[in-house]
């Protein structure tokens, strides 16, 4: 089931991202000659004026074949290069190029409109003081491996509601007390009561804190935040999805940044990185926590996938771009077969490195 949903998640980003493609393709008077539904091999397809629409086994996504996107002589110069894509003005390359990450940020921010106007979860002491909430629960964010919460059974995305050691116990339940009632009982079991999911019977569990490397001061291991559901009315549900969509854009490129910054000095890891078999897992939790949680992973999975592309990479909309630029700059086209091999070798990086974050992911579960 998870990867069903998986599947369907990444059909829908992916061809939203292609039919930005298309969609400026065709008003600039480009010729698409297929839009792809899935990967070969082909099921079948349907002809629709100069487009062929197919339908194809793999559901991994989706595709579009733009006339002259990668340069050759026919169109260049052949009878149909009015419509190809190279012969174009560079400011209409570059809208096309850039349309399928657009289209990306807008999905995203459509659907973290959708959350806000049917209830979506958001932490209460980073929001606006005018936000109403209900069905506020103490939420574990992140839980550090091997640690005694980890031990016990802890999970991100529990919700805790009670905390006691002995016969002593915290009433209110906020990151302050948790911390407090933790350092008050170095070296004593504590059990603390937690709901998973949709099962609204608390599950208990036990466990020691043990002494921060760093701080010295006793810990279980986890993250916590005040969640609430935050439900708004339309308008302001699309203002404040759009600024939680431009948020999330940024601490997403400053993150990529610092992944990227820490793997030329040498200090990466695939540790913190996670592909297709990891984001599996992911998905079956995030729908266990309902549909709008579902559909808010699916926002942040639609900004990565747009950042990503942004990349001046060969063969990713960002490494086209780049090349746009450089065209534009010495006022004369590159070489078609160094633009052409450029992505071909990108493809296959990118292929190789995609096969590397999947073992990283499968050695995880082990």
């Amino acid at each position: 089931m998870n990867i069903f949903i998986f599947l369907i998640m990444l059909l829908v980003l992916v061809l939203v991202h292609e039919f930005g493609h298309f969609f400026t393709a065709k008003r600039f008077g480009i010729r698409v000659d297929e839009f792809g539904f899935g990967f070969p091999p082909k099921l079948f397809s349907i002809k629709k004026g100069e487009t062929e629409y197919s339908f194809n086994l793999l559901p991994l996504g989706g595709f579009v074949k733009i006339f002259g996107e990668n340069p050759d002589e026919e169109n260049m110069n052949g009878p149909d290069a009015g419509k190809s894509f190279v012969n174009k003005s560079k400011w209409k390359q570059a809208i096309v190029l850039f349309a399928g990450v657009f289209a990306n940020f807008l999905l995203a921010w459509f659907l973290f409109s959708f959350g806000f106007m049917s209830g979506l979860p958001t932490s209460v002491d980073s929001t606006r003081k005018d936000y109403v909430f209900s069905d506020v629960h103490l939420v574990v964010v992140s839980v550090m491996p091997d640690s005694p919460a980890e031990l016990a059974g802890l999970k991100s995305g529990d919700k805790i509601v009670s905390i006691k050691s002995g016969e002593l116990s915290t009433i209110y339940i906020s990151p302050e007390t948790v911390r407090s009632f933790v350092a008050a009982n170095p070296d004593k079991e504590i059990e603390i009561s937690y709901i998973r999911g949709k099962n609204e019977n608390p599950i208990s569990t036990k466990m020691t804190p043990v002494q921060d490397v760093e701080g010295g001061r006793p810990i279980i291991g986890i993250t916590m935040d005040q969640i609430g559901i935050a439900k708004l009315p339309i308008l302001k549900a699309f203002s404040e999805g759009m600024k939680l969509t431009l948020s999330i854009t940024k601490s997403t490129a400053l993150g990529l940044y610092r992944l990227i910054l820490d793997g030329v000095r040498g200090k990466g890891s695939f540790a913190s990185i996670t592909g297709p078999v990891g984001m599996v897992g992911i998905v079956g939790d995030a729908y266990q926590f309902g549909l709008v949680y579902l559909l808010s992973f699916a926002a942040l999975i639609s900004i990565n996938l747009a950042i990503i592309n942004l990349l001046p990479f060969p063969a990713l909309d960002g490494g086209r771009l780049f090349f746009l630029l450089i065209e534009k700059i010495k006022g004369s086209r590159i070489n078609p077969k160094v633009t052409n091999t450029a992505n071909m070798i990108g493809f296959g990086v990118l292929i190789l490195l995609m096969l590397v974050v999947t073992y990283h992911d499968v050695v995880k579960l082990f």
